[in-house]
């Protein structure tokens, strides 16, 4: 099990690196995508290390719920998870997928840091 939390932060680690390079070279969609890949992989790495099963979810919320995260954490989680679609599946009107701006990402990239923050804390 310790190997496979090992893991999971390793990639949570990646993905945290991955957001913020595509952030510099104004690929904000993406960038987007991955912060909340990285708090997704972050908050199941605590799951983990918990010594819960893995949920195949990736809703920020319930995961954050599952762990019993502070409102704060919780509220950030709810900003994130949506981004997950956003970023995935083009919406149905004509504007395609949603084109995230460099000032909503910069959010994101915050928020992302701060829920990794308080994993960071509970992991140790």
């Amino acid at each position: 099990m310790i190997k496979e939390v090992e893991n999971w932060w390793k990639q949570t680690l990646n993905d945290i690196d991955t957001a913020k390079a595509l952030y510099k070279i104004k690929k904000y969609d993406y960038s987007s995508f991955w912060c909340q890949q990285a708090a997704e992989k972050a908050l199941k790495t605590l799951l983990l290390k918990r010594g819960h099963n893995l949920i195949k979810t990736h809703d920020l919320v319930l995961l954050a719920r599952k762990l019993n995260a502070s409102e704060e954490v919780i509220q950030l989680c709810k900003d994130l998870t949506p981004v997950y679609i956003e970023t995935r599946y083009p919406s149905l009107g004509e504007e395609g997928f949603k084109k995230f701006t460099e000032k909503e990402t910069k959010e994101d990239i915050k928020k992302m840091e701060r829920i990794i923050e308080w994993t960071k804390k509970n992991l140790l």
